[in-house]
C-alpha cells in the first residue's frame, strides 16, 4: 500500500496530517512556504449559509477567495467588523458567525470581488 492508499487524516501520535505532503503539520514545509495545493478556482467569490455540526446555528461561510493565509486572516478580521460578528479561518474559507450574506455581498462586490450568493 502506497502513501496515498494509506488514508491517514489524522495520527493520536502526531496529530493532523498536511494531505498535500502527508507529514504533520507541524514539519510541514509546503504550509510554511504558501506551496499548498490549492482547488482550482474560477475567480467567482461564493458566499454561502451553513449550519451542519453546528447544533443550528448558522454561520455565513465565504470560499473561493484568492491569497495566502495572512491576506485572507486580514480579510476575515476587517469582515467580522463590519458584521460586528466572532468568526474564524478554516481550510482557506472564511467562516462568520450568523447570518449575514446579504451584507458580505456588498461588502465583497465594493472590494472589487465577483461575488455570487450560493445555497438556499
Amino acid at each position: 500500500m502506497n502513501k496515498k492508499d494509506s488514508g491517514l487524516v489524522y495520527s493520536s501520535e502526531w496529530g493532523k496530517m498536511c494531505p498535500a505532503c502527508e507529514k504533520p503539520i507541524a514539519q510541514c514545509r509546503c504550509h510554511k512556504t504558501g506551496n499548498v495545493a490549492q482547488p482550482s478556482k474560477d475567480g467567482i467569490v461564493r458566499v454561502s449559509r451553513e449550519t451542519k455540526g453546528r447544533k443550528g446555528a448558522g454561520v455565513t461561510v465565504i470560499s473561493g477567495l484568492p491569497g495566502n493565509e495572512d491576506d485572507l486572516k486580514k480579510l476575515a478580521g476587517e469582515l467580522k467588523k463590519k458584521c460586528g460578528a466572532g468568526g474564524a479561518l478554516k481550510d482557506g474559507m472564511i467562516e462568520i458567525q450568523g447570518e449575514h450574506r446579504d451584507r458580505l455581498v456588498v461588502e465583497l462586490e465594493k472590494m472589487g470581488y465577483r461575488v455570487k450568493r450560493s445555497g438556499g
